[in-house]
């Protein structure tokens, strides 16, 4: 229904109601009048006034029967003396009032007027007659006028004397004709009523009959094109969002501020606990979470990707879903894409809205949250690019220059510009000499340290980790290092993350491996500055041997320097401190039904919450609670740590060294 016959129904709504009320109002009346006392017949009448009594009643009286009987008898004074009077427009009879009047028309002196009036009175054939001699009145003057007589009706002109003006008339009305006037009213009045009760019952079922037809019954086909409308399933979108949000508000909207809280504090204080688990039938059913992210900007916002589902061959392969804390029933936005088989997925830490994907089929796909669900970028299907699935990217740069780099496992490594994904801006093949086969180097991670765009390091297929090159420079050339590699693990390696640069020391050349060898792996990358000129292994300072499956990803905390996670095949999140032990983990905790957890990634904001994506397609958020916080002494206790576990016999380069030493 359009708004303009919305508001028209509602107008003739309220008419009806106007109509309404005022039918209730006269029959509110009407009762009133027939409750009150004194309207019917029996009532008391209304007090008349007195007839005139007295010298001056009789006087009048016998002034009318006068001029009546002058005019019925034709007497010769008062008839003669009519016609100039008459002629004049306006001028009252003076025969009626016992006035002479002279041929040219105009009033006699004061002593004919009185002579005038005595006769009459002395010759009137009545039977009043007057006892008292009568005062004479003084007359103006008045002066003789000739003008143009039109013949014009004449106008009435009433006179009254001061006697009769304040004389009491009574009114000559019979009891019986003020009742029937009375009831004749009423009966006016009642057709008049009911006249309108019925123009008022028809006007309401007229109304009736018209909203009746406006509000029927939708047809099928008409509804399903309603509710298939763009505009009414965004609007449903939109506004179901903000409920669910407000719904999933953990304020205490009934605290009393006035009962004072326990001294003892959280008893889960500095524990690993859950906040939440994300899941959605419609998109995680048969699917399995193959990364996950955080936000830079919204640090509420978190992304999970997911591989295809087999059960469903309408659905699209892959799925990427946006996850917000305060909207736990389902995604705030969702982007796939028919060409995904295995994503790959990154929020850009320099644009809030786009969010990058990798696909098992080697494209770059490019999603922006105020489009739909269909990427607005892709890099299309040729040998320009990535032929082979793509298991790694990362955002290098800065704000105002910044790439995007991917890696594959057919050892391509490429450089895109964001608004650009026709072709890449760099390509480079990365080939190791020493392979038996063939010289790629299938690459499954990729990271770059802190505050570097140009070097990065890969881990293979292979189990070994190798450092590569962007661009020529001093004492190293484009692409792979032939002569450092970094060998300790006896399978893929399946995770790989440099320590962060904060805090007072640099440990920005420690980074972390995991396999599928179980055990994670912590090194120490080669100085940049010295390149080796021959081959040279290089071996891992410390091996974390606790895992009881595969270890699939391990990410050093962004805060704490000493502190790392690792999820492994057996649903485990293990969360270490190298300053408080290193044989075994901190805290051990089996998240959902203990599935394996392929990815983990904190927060960016303080590094207090993590998010575990699981192979049951859920995407679990944990809190580590004061864990989080680092101490001023623990960088320095750190650097003793890791010179221990180094000087225990772990070798570096070939050689023993006495401490770390800052820096690469």
């Amino acid at each position: 229904m359009s708004s303009d016959r919305r508001k028209e129904i509602e107008a003739k709504r309220a008419k009806l109601e106007e109509l309404r009320e005022a039918r209730n109002r006269r029959s509110k009346l009407k009762n009133a009048d027939a409750t009150t006392p004194g309207s019917g017949s029996g009532g008391p009448s209304t007090p008349r006034r007195s007839a005139p009594t007295g010298d001056v009643g009789d006087f009048i009286n016998s002034i009318f029967r006068e001029a009546k009987g002058a005019g019925a008898g034709g007497s010769g004074r008062n008839s003669g003396d009519v016609t100039p009077s008459s002629s004049i427009p306006g001028t009252p009879s003076m025969g009626h009032l016992g006035l002479s009047v002279s041929q040219s028309g105009r009033l006699s002196r004061q002593s004919d007027f009185s002579a005038s009036a005595a006769t009459t009175l002395a010759n009137s054939g009545t039977d009043n007659v007057m006892d008292r001699e009568m005062t004479p009145r003084v007359i103006p003057d008045l002066i003789e006028v000739e003008q143009e007589l039109f013949e014009m009706p004449r106008k009435e002109r009433v006179i009254y004397s001061k006697s009769v003006q304040t004389m009491e008339v009574e009114n000559e009305t019979s009891p019986g004709l003020d009742d029937d006037l009375r009831q004749r009213l009423l009966k006016e009045r009642d057709a008049e009523n009911e006249a309108l009760e019925r123009e008022l019952e028809a006007e309401s079922v007229k109304l009736d009959e018209e909203i009746e037809q406006e509000i029927r019954e939708i047809p099928p086909e008409e509804l399903a094109g309603i509710l298939a409308a763009p505009e009414l399933l965004e609007f449903v979108d939109r506004t179901t969002k903000i409920f669910h949000r407000a719904l999933n508000d953990r304020y205490d909207y009934i605290r009393d501020y006035r009962v004072g809280t326990e001294a003892g504090g959280d008893e889960s204080e500095g524990r690993v606990k859950r906040v939440c688990e994300f899941w959605d039938e419609r998109y995680g059913k048969n699917r399995s979470i193959t990364d996950v992210d955080w936000s830079l900007q919204y640090p509420e916002l978190s992304v999970a990707s997911y591989n295809k589902n087999p059960a469903a061959l309408n659905e699209p392969d892959g799925i990427v879903a946006v996850w917000n804390l305060h909207l736990l029933e389902r995604p705030e936005f969702v982007f796939h894409s028919q060409v995904l088989r295995r994503t790959l997925r990154t929020f850009s830490p320099f644009h809030s809205n786009l969010v990058f994907g990798g696909t098992y089929s080697g494209q770059i796909l490019l999603w922006d949250n105020r489009s739909k669900h269909l990427p607005v970028l892709k890099t299309p299907l040729s040998a320009a690019g990535h032929t082979h699935p793509v298991y790694s990217m990362q955002m290098v740069g800065t704000q105002n220059a910044h790439n995007l780099i991917t890696c594959s496992t057919d050892g391509t490594v490429c450089s895109w510009l964001v608004d650009m994904l026709a072709q890449p801006q760099e390509t480079l093949e990365l080939i190791h000499a020493g392979h038996n086969k063939t010289g790629e180097v299938a690459v499954t991670t990729l990271d770059f340290p802190d505050n570097e765009t140009t070097a990065f390091w890969v881990g293979t297929e292979e189990g070994n980790v190798y450092q590569a090159n962007r661009y020529d420079r001093a004492g190293a050339k484009a692409g792979l290092n032939q002569y450092d590699v970094y060998k300790g693990h006896a399978g893929p390696v399946m995770g790989l993350h440099f320590h962060p640069l904060v805090g007072s020391v640099d440990f920005s050349d420690l980074f972390l491996t995991s396999s599928v060898d179980w055990t994670v792996k912590l090194w120490r990358s080669k100085s940049l500055a010295k390149p080796s000129t021959g081959p040279n292994v290089v071996s891992p300072l410390y091996s974390f041997d606790e895992a009881d499956d595969y270890v699939y990803d391990v990410k050093w905390h962004p805060q704490h320097p000493a502190l790392f996670g690792t999820v492994d095949g057996a649903g485990k999140f293990d969360l270490w401190n190298l300053n408080v032990n290193t044989e075994v983990p901190l805290d051990s905790t089996t998240a959902g039904s203990g599935r394996a957890i392929n990815k983990l990634q904190w927060d960016h904001k303080d590094g207090r919450r993590v998010a575990l994506g699981g192979s049951d397609g859920k995407l679990y958020v944990y809190d580590i609670g004061d864990l989080a916080l680092p101490k001023e002494s623990e960088w320095n206790e750190l650097q003793k740590t890791i010179s221990g576990i180094s000087g225990g016999g772990a070798q570096t380069n070939g050689t023993v060294p006495d401490g770390i030493v800052a820096g690469r």
